[in-house]
């Protein structure tokens, strides 16, 4: 868990000079007064109430801590957890250690994109020459302990329509069934009735979505934190950072054996035309994006 604490310096300045400047970017302004409220909490907390990627939020208060504001960033653990993780990793051969150490650039503030450190290749494994070497990165008794010698899973459906319950596997290995249960459009009456205002030529959306844990691994992430909309010319839609009192959100993770519904707002254009809502565990898609197809 990655936890911030800010702090606020209340000495008092001379005529004419400034403490600390606040970068203009909106993003990282919203950063900051959410992080004000509670002058201490963890980065997917923050991420969560703005609607944000927790990668995302982490680098940019990384990014404003190096900048000279009154702000750490820290992370905690359990010593014990990340031995014994580490232990199972080295134990198949795949762990190579963390990135090189030396001097890194600070980025300015502004919109990131998440670097990605470590090796830059798996390490050679004696698998038989007719098969190609599968990585073997993931939880314990989990799918991402692939092995190139072993029985693969059939695979499963990815598509769907309205109604129907689709199986994916998260980044920790807890295999999800997720239903979409409703679409909501236009639904403009509950936009407005929670206390929100539309611009002119926009509607509002609103998708109904249960997630059931049937593993024995939690489900640590924000269910709908990429579920998007897919319109008839291929563009996608996010989801718009706001809950409606009448229509709860989701929230933060869901244990083994759970079932946890939550709904996602999103706002567009009028005229926008949506055919599918699609869901994946990552920012982009991967094997286990799920689909399904919105009817007229």
């Amino acid at each position: 868990m990655i936890s911030i604490r800010y702090a606020v310096a209340h000495a008092s300045a001379a005529a004419g000079s400034v403490l600390f400047v606040v970068a203009p970017d909106p993003v990282d302004a919203r950063l900051l007064a959410v992080l004000a409220e509670s002058g201490r909490a963890a980065v997917h907390e923050i991420a969560q109430r703005l609607g944000m990627d927790p990668r995302e939020a982490a680098m940019r208060l990384i990014t404003l801590s190096g900048s000279g504001l009154p702000l750490l960033v820290g992370v905690e653990c359990d010593p014990n957890g990340v031995r014994r993780a580490l232990a199972n990793a080295a134990a198949y051969g795949n762990y190579m250690g963390g990135p090189p150490s030396g001097p890194y650039a600070v980025h300015q503030s502004g919109p990131h994109q998440v670097q990605q450190y470590g090796p830059q290749g798996p390490v050679s494994q004696p698998f038989p020459a007719q098969q190609p070497p599968q990585s073997t990165w993931g939880p314990p008794q989990s799918a991402g302990w692939v092995r190139a010698d072993q029985p693969q899973p059939k695979p499963l459906s990815r598509t769907g329509k309205i109604g129907t319950a689709l199986e994916a596997d998260s980044l920790e290995g807890a295999r999800l069934s997720i239903q979409l249960v409703e679409v909501v459009d236009p639904a403009d009456f509950l936009f407005t009735a929670a206390g929100y205002k539309l611009a002119d030529g926009e509607r509002a959306v609103v998708v109904h979505t249960e997630v059931t844990n049937t593993s024995q691994v939690p489900y640590t992430s924000l269910p709908d934190m990429y579920l998007v909309l897919v319109t008839k010319t291929g563009e996608t839609v996010t989801k718009a950072p706001v809950s409606l009192s009448s229509r709860p959100a989701h929230k933060l993770g869901v244990q083994p054996g759970e079932t946890a519904g939550g709904h996602s707002v999103f706002v567009l254009p009028d005229a926008t035309e949506i055919i599918q809502v699609r869901w994946s565990v990552r920012p982009e898609v991967d094997q286990n994006t799920l689909v399904w197809t919105v009817d007229d």
